[in-house]
């Protein structure tokens, strides 16, 4: 009898990523509230990124729909763990929140940030400025993110001295 041995291929680590936040300490931000462009940039940059990991094959995104609301509740950023509850429930091994932080419509700044559900400890954090607040500002950047931090080879392993 023949055995022919196939490599095992480990499935790929199950990832959510949460719906971007904004920190507006913009004047026109303070005067005008929120804006509804932004809003969807918001969701935009998320959809964008969950479609790179995806196609990447090195991760399964998992379905954000169940926690949902429960995470546009929460401030993820301040919540206390919130984000990593909310991702354990849905059976995800690392997760992803985003934040904005918007100084004017000509001073933006994009982070992005991993964390190990199971664990709760930080896995890299990654930022770039931007300049102009434009659909198409937002997508290069989150495109450049994407190349250069989170699927950019070794980014955010420990580097031998």
């Amino acid at each position: 009898m023949l055995l022919v041995a196939a490599p095992l291929r480990a499935e790929p680590p199950k990832v959510v990523v949460f719906d971007f936040e904004l920190i507006d300490t913009s004047l026109q931000g303070e005067v005008q509230g929120p804006r509804q462009d932004e809003a969807a940039r918001m969701a935009r940059a998320a959809e964008q990124l969950r479609q790179a990991l995806e196609q990447s094959g090195r991760y399964r995104v998992v379905d954000l729909g169940p926690v949902r609301d429960a995470a546009h509740n929460s401030n993820l950023q301040a919540c206390g763990g919130c984000d990593v509850k909310l991702a354990a429930q849905l059976g995800a091994d690392l997760e992803i929140t985003g934040v904005v932080q918007k100084v004017s419509n000509l001073i933006l700044n994009m982070n992005i940030y991993l964390r190990d559900v199971h664990t709760g400890s930080p896995v890299a954090a990654m930022s770039a400025d931007m300049r102009g607040n434009t659909d198409e500002s937002w997508s290069r950047t989150m495109d450049w993110l994407v190349r250069n931090r989170v699927l950019a080879p070794n980014y955010g392993a420990p580097q031998a001295q």
